[in-house]
């Protein structure tokens, strides 16, 4: 990888706030959005726990991947944490401390249009600070079976992605992909309000597991063999779009603008935060000293 480019990093002009209901735990939570100096990255901070524990959003910091990503350690981490990245990444908000009073953000409607609309009405500020933009001279492809996820060379500074999401013959949610040119503009217009999505049956087996058992299916997007059951569809190929969501809120954890054409064929959190980590590896920021400081600071 090579930088391409720079452009000025960006913080909120004021603290920004938000209530709600987390969609795992169904605990009620407060979330705050703090403007953070240059260098500082994204950062999230449990207010509830003794001392105020803090954890940047970088992939070393990942610690599960199982149906979300999840941040930190069993007892002070924060999981679900790709909505919130996915609204600070897609509107380019670069530093930012996340205060959380619980193990989760609010799950709100399963999208991250609530979190755009928190950080519009703070306000988003340049800073001095450069922060670059990678691209690659040739393709980084990561695998599962089934599965591969994929970063292509481009020919601008721009960050395309095509996300095809394909459940099989029979499936419930019919075989789709959507193409997107991520900026702060087709962010908010064109994917935070698309939301999670589930089959019946993965519904069930979430609510075994004790996930979630206060939704029901019209909180969230379910698909049954008749399509969503006591919902509609906001776009129709809403899922592809929240996979795009979720792909663009794990690869901030790279803690870097990326440049080219992202290709996801079924992808999901796992292989998601393994091509950040790979990606990741590539680079060699002077920066990342810096922000690591940072983060230490707000733990102090």
């Amino acid at each position: 990888m090579r930088v391409i480019g720079y452009r000025h990093q960006r913080t909120l002009a004021a603290p920004a706030a938000i209530d709600g209901v987390g969609i795992v735990t169904g605990i009620r939570v407060r979330l705050r959005f703090l403007p953070a100096e240059p260098d500082t990255g994204l950062v999230f901070r449990r207010t509830d726990l003794p001392d105020a524990p803090t954890i940047p959003a970088r992939t070393s910091r990942v610690s599960g991947t199982q149906r979300r990503t999840t941040l930190g350690s069993e007892h002070a981490g924060i999981t679900l944490v790709e909505h919130v990245l996915a609204a600070l990444a897609g509107l380019r908000i670069d530093n930012c401390v996340v205060e959380l009073d619980g193990p989760e953000p609010p799950g709100l409607d399963g999208s991250a249009a609530g979190f755009v609309s928190s950080l519009f009405a703070a306000g988003i500020v340049n800073q001095d600070a450069r922060r670059p933009i990678y691209g690659v001279e040739k393709s980084i492809i990561v695998r599962t079976p089934g599965a591969t996820l994929g970063l292509h060379p481009g020919n601008d500074a721009e960050l395309r992605v095509t996300y095809r999401l394909d459940y099989g013959p029979g499936a419930p949610i019919l075989p789709q992909a959507h193409t997107l040119t991520v900026t702060p503009e087709t962010f908010a217009r064109d994917l935070s309000q698309c939301r999670t999505f589930l089959t019946e049956t993965e519904a069930q087996a979430i609510h075994a597991e004790g996930v979630g058992r206060h939704l029901t299916s019209a909180d969230l997007l379910v698909f049954g063999r008749n399509g969503p059951i006591d919902n509609v569809v906001r776009y129709a190929d809403e899922p592809a779009r929240h996979k795009i969501l979720d792909l663009i809120g794990d690869l901030a954890l790279c803690g870097f603008d990326i440049a080219g054409h992202v290709i996801a064929y079924r992808s999901g959190h796992a292989l998601n935060v393994e091509l950040a980590r790979t990606l990741a590896s590539l680079t060699c920021l002077k920066s990342e000293c810096r922000q690591v400081a940072r983060a230490a600071k707000w733990a102090a």
